[in-house]
Parts: C-alpha cells; structure tokens; sequence
C-alpha cells in the first residue's frame, strides 16, 4: 500500500497536481466569496481561516478515506459486477465505504452530504460567476458605471440561467470522467488564473491594472488549453488517437505563464493610471496585512 504509485511514475504531473492543490484553494471563487460577506476586515481574516481549516481537515479526510476503501471496499465482491469492477465507478467508492462502515443508514448521510455539498459548491460558483458577468464586467466596463441596481439584477438572473445550461452540457460531455481528476482541474484552472492575479497585486508594488488583466487571460486560455489538449480529455473524452500536451495537470506550465505576464505587462505600463496604482500601493499593503482602513463594509 505505502509503494510508490501511479503518480510518482511521472514526477511532472505530481507537482503540476500539488501546485494546483496547494494554490488553486486560494483561488476558488467560493472561496474568495467568503471576503464579500464579512462586515470588517477582521471578520474576513476569521472566515477565511476557519475555512482553510475546514479544507485542511477534509484533506487529512481522503488519506482515512482512500486505506479505508483499499480495506473495506476493494476486497469486499458484494462491490463488484460480474467483471470484477467497482459498482458505479471509481466515484463511487465513498459511499460503497459509507454502506461498509454503517450500512443504510449511514449510506444515506453520506448520500444526503454528498447530495448538499454538490448543491452548495453549485450555487456558490453559480452565484460568483453571475456577479462576476453583471457586476464586474457589465457595470464596471462595459456600461463603466451607467447602469442600475435593477439591471444588474435582471443581468444576474440571465447569466445564472445560462451558466446552468452551459455547466449542464459540459456534466453529459465529461460524464465518464472521475470526478476527482475534475475537481484537480478546477483548482489548475483557479491557481493559473487568479491566484497570480491575487498574489502580484498585495505583493509586488509594480503590479498594474493591465498587468493583472493580461496576466489572468493569459494563466486562464493556458490553463483550458492544455487541460483540452491533455490524454484526459483530448484522447478519453473526445476520443482523438495522441494528446497534444502531454500531461494532464497544466499548472506547472500554466501558473508561471501567469506571473510572467503580470510581470513583463506590468514594467511595460507607463500610463498615469499605472503610476497612481505603483504610488497608492503602500497604504494598500499596509490595508491588506492590518486591516486599518478597511474596517467598513463597501457595497457591491
């Protein structure tokens, strides 16, 4: 049990995976979401820590988990179909343990968790991504300010509905896909795209509007370029014979695209507005790490 696995074989993609792991948390919309819903900054230092808790516990979880199913569920037949495979999949194997453990009844808590903890991470992605379209891109730059709160409501509502039809298509098109390798894919994708923006921005003082802007682009195209491109969904779902990138964790290569444009758009921005944001970075930092100055909540 404690050899080397399938992932050591190829040392690239385990760190391109642990990368993405480590600083894709940082970067999750339902994640960043908890600093809009605090009254204060000490409010938001508080939620935030009690949520990294909370992830930092359920990954202790998988390793109790994972020996477990190894245990209990790999070699119990009553498990497996007549070919020898787990009943339903791999994604299945948490709640065959949960049956193992404590049987029906504890099979449905899990269930109903499981079941709750979809709908939960469903609606607060939904959510984000429909502020994200109404408040942050249309309000702010496209109508730059010319809009109502009713509009931005309206607007809200039509990119819920379709983020829902889009995220719809995209479960039917990724179905036989464990749902693990998904979720390392999410946190590739957030640690390419906004985790760089997040880190450049409260620590380097050069950092720019501009900078930032072409930096999340560019980690964002990389990062589903080559997640489309990779054996894992290039070959296995679209059923091409190669992959074109071969590795099927992008945020080694990815992640580092990001920094590097922050950093080169950035020290290639010499606009006025790009002073004023050099010059207004240290109250900002001092912000950031105190609080001071911060202590209000803004609306949204």
């Amino acid at each position: 049990i404690m050899a080397p696995g399938g992932l050591l074989s190829n040392p690239i993609d385990a760190i391109s995976l642990g990368l993405g792991m480590m600083f894709g948390t940082a970067g999750l919309p339902h994640i960043l979401m908890r600093f809009f819903t605090v009254s204060d900054a000490k409010e938001a230092r508080k939620s935030v820590f009690y949520a990294t808790g909370f992830i930092g516990y359920f990954y202790l979880l998988l390793i109790s988990v994972g020996f477990g199913a190894i245990v209990m569920v790999g070699t119990d037949p009553s498990f497996r179909d007549a070919n020898g495979a787990i009943i339903g999949g791999g994604n299945m194997i948490a709640v065959h343990l949960a049956q193992a453990v404590g049987g029906n009844l504890f099979l449905g808590f899990i269930s109903a968790v499981a079941f709750a903890t979809i709908l939960a991470v469903v609606a607060g992605l939904t959510l984000a991504g429909a502020s994200a379209v109404s408040h942050d891109l249309y309000a702010q730059v496209f109508a730059r300010g010319r809009t109502t709160e009713a509009g931005e409501v309206r607007l809200s509502k039509i990119s819920a509905v379709v983020i829902g039809i889009v995220a719809i298509y995209l479960g039917y098109v990724f179905e036989n896909q464990n749902v693990a390798f998904m979720v390392g894919l999410a946190f590739a994708v957030a640690a390419s795209c906004n985790f760089p923006v997040l880190a450049m921005s409260i620590l380097w003082r050069g950092t720019t509007t501009w900078g930032a802007l072409a930096g999340g682009l560019v980690g964002l195209i990389s990062a589903v370029t080559m997640v489309v491109l990779s054996k894992a969904v290039w070959v296995t779902t679209f059923g091409h014979p190669a992959a074109l990138f071969p590795y099927d964790n992008p945020a080694l290569f990815s992640m580092p695209l990001a920094f590097a444009t922050i950093w080169v758009v950035s020290l290639m921005d010499k606009s006025r507005r790009a002073q004023r944001e050099r010059a207004a970075f240290e109250a900002q930092y001092v912000r950031s790490e105190t609080g001071i100055g911060a202590t209000g909540a803004h609306a949204h």
